[in-house]
């Protein structure tokens, strides 16, 4: 997309203006790259998850009657995911830490979403493709198998010792 580093400037300026952000993302609805300056988080995963919430927000505020998803806000224990409505096709993910002030974050976000927004929106008038495919990693992926979770207490045996078939006994 030709507006990529229009897009990846908007989300430097970002940056500079919210000190306390540490990362920030644009991607399309469905979860593909635009642009990004995360350091230390992966952007295919963080835009992935993205609209995965988004879908769940959009649901919420539809069904609730309160209409079109805005922006949507999660806090965890050491800082802020903040995402906000990027143009018709985009959204726009900020990482924070805890100390941000979160009335300077919205500010901010919403600006910069409304802008990335017609930059996406612009490219896409165009005939551009939102969002390229992610393109194959440098370094070999490794798999590791899911977990799976198990109701309490049902959890199965550890395989370094012999599972014996004892019966229970209940006092009454």
């Amino acid at each position: 997309m030709a507006a990529e580093a229009e897009v990846l400037d908007e989300l430097h300026r970002l940056r500079a203006r919210v000190p306390q952000l540490t990362g920030a993302l644009a991607a399309s609805a469905d979860g593909l790259v635009l642009a990004h300056d995360t350091p230390g988080v992966e952007p295919d995963g963080l835009a992935a998850l993205t609209a995965a919430a988004l879908g769940v927000a959009i649901r919420m505020t539809e069904s609730t009657g309160h209409g079109d998803l805005r922006e949507l806000l999660v806090r965890g224990v050491h800082g802020y995911v903040a995402t906000y409505a990027a143009g018709g096709s985009a959204v726009l993910t900020l990482l924070a830490q805890d100390r941000v002030n979160v009335g300077r974050l919205h500010l901010e976000g919403r600006r910069s979403g409304t802008r990335i927004g017609e930059l996406v929106d612009a490219a896409t008038a165009r005939g551009e493709p939102a969002a390229e495919p992610a393109k194959p990693s440098a370094k070999p992926s490794v798999k590791t198998p899911l977990r799976t979770r198990t109701p309490r207490g049902t959890a199965p045996r550890s395989t370094s010792t012999p599972a014996t078939n004892h019966p229970r006994t209940t006092e009454s």
